[in-house]
């Protein structure tokens, strides 16, 4: 099959290309076409990758282009994983909201409404191309924040799935601490992307996440940075964005003293870029393990194999809510095991969420409408109101205060935004 990758000029992406060619009997790929407007990051990675394709032996194409048309036409799958507004952006996203007193996050809070406007219509004109060129695609999105993302392709109408990396993160993490194969280990994952737990860790039928927590709190706690206690107390393992809600202001206190995360990972990209220009590297350097992303390269490529394949297993993905979590409206996206085939993603039935988790389920949720409405309509009223419904800010002046600066802070990006 053709497998397009949309940003394919990311530093990322030879994390990506070495999964496809290490499981290429997983998921045979014929051609791989990269697509990203930045010229000079494809040919630094797209040449990097054809070296690691080589090394592997894989058969397959890798092609480059700068013309979205080329790519997406006759693929078979299309992932997303862009950056509008690139780590500049990012920065800001991470840096603007502290100073009002809230968190900086490029998916959460603030931070993530501001990437969501900017990243939501791009993304729709994209999936309107794949449909044009190629309808019997699926588009995977890895693209920030995905909850929201994917909700605004399948409002569209558009055959999609959104995939993150925190429950295989979670899963592989806790098959070492177990010493079991990650494939044993069934996570009971519940909520929004960015926003979830695992309520229940099964291993050959057995739920063993009781005696993971009294035996492993510590270790799995300091990769959240929440106290173990919290763990044990709730019985539960929350993904590491709990801690921008669960230790909001300790964050904030952190990021005002401490260089954000874009500035980081900018740094990273760059000596990335030099290492990827050596002619004679074809294995992925070690320093790609701090640009972030960890697993995602086998999580797409199961994924795009078991819609392609038909292959009815279960994975963690972004899909339609239904009637899985009753206190939230169908049309909801969330994040949950589901039952992959050719048809797409049906979530299996999920127990019943406690309210310490549904509340604030359900709030996010009320805020994710609010902002891909503002995403898709612009406007500084309904920028403000997505801000005031999410529970990290929820104050009228702090709100409107945000909403001007992000939207001031992001015009170049927002159409709109010269009228608001």
């Amino acid at each position: 099959m053709k497998l397009c990758v949309v940003g394919g000029g990311s530093t990322y992406t030879p994390e990506l290309v070495d999964g496809i060619a290490r499981l290429r009997d997983t998921l045979p790929v014929s051609e791989l076409a990269l697509v990203d407007p930045d010229e000079r990051r494809l040919e630094l990675v797209g040449g990097f990758s054809r070296r690691i394709f080589a090394r592997y032996g894989h058969p397959g194409v890798i092609r480059t282009t700068t013309v979205l048309d080329e790519g997406v036409e006759g693929a078979g799958a299309v992932l997303l994983q862009l950056r509008v507004g690139g780590q500049a952006a990012r920065h800001v996203d991470e840096t603007l909201p502290p100073t009002c007193g809230c968190v900086g996050q490029e998916t959460t809070g603030a931070g993530g409404l501001a990437k969501a406007l900017r990243t939501v219509p791009v993304v729709l004109d994209i999936a309107d191309r794949v449909a044009a060129l190629a309808p019997d695609a699926w588009i995977v999105d890895f693209t920030n924040p995905v909850g929201i993302v994917t909700r605004a392709l399948l409002d569209a109408g558009h055959r999609a799935v959104g995939l993150c990396n925190v429950a295989i993160g979670i899963q592989r993490h806790v098959a070492k601490l177990l010493d079991v194969a990650p494939a044993d280990v069934r996570l009971g994952h519940v909520g929004l992307n960015h926003l979830t737990w695992e309520r229940s860790v099964h291993v050959g039928g057995e739920d063993v996440l009781p005696k993971l927590l009294a035996d492993h709190a510590e270790d799995l706690a300091s990769g959240i940075g929440l106290p173990p206690a919290l763990l044990r107390r709730l019985g539960v393992v929350p993904s590491y964005y709990l801690r921008y809600y669960y230790e909001h202001d300790a964050v904030v206190a952190e990021q005002l003293s401490a260089p954000s995360r874009a500035e980081e990972v900018t740094a990273i990209e760059e000596r990335l870029l030099e290492m990827y220009a050596d002619p004679s590297l074809d294995v992925k350097p070690q320093l790609l393990e701090q640009r972030g992303g960890a697993y995602y390269s086998e999580a797409a490529v199961d994924l795009v194999a078991s819609l392609a394949g038909d292959r009815g297993d279960v994975q963690v993905v972004n899909v339609r809510n239904g009637d899985r979590l009753p206190f939230l409206p169908p049309e909801a996206v969330i994040e949950v095991p589901a039952r992959i085939t050719s048809a797409g993603a049906d979530p299996l039935p999920v127990d019943p969420v406690e309210p310490l988790y549904a509340g604030l389920i359900a709030h996010v949720t009320a805020y994710e409408e609010l902002a891909l409405e503002a995403a898709r309509k612009g406007g500084a009223d309904r920028v403000t109101d997505a801000l005031l419904a999410h529970p990290l800010i929820g104050q009228v002046s702090l709100a409107t205060d945000l909403a001007g600066r992000l939207i001031a802070a992001n015009a170049a990006h927002l159409p709109w935004a010269v009228d608001a």
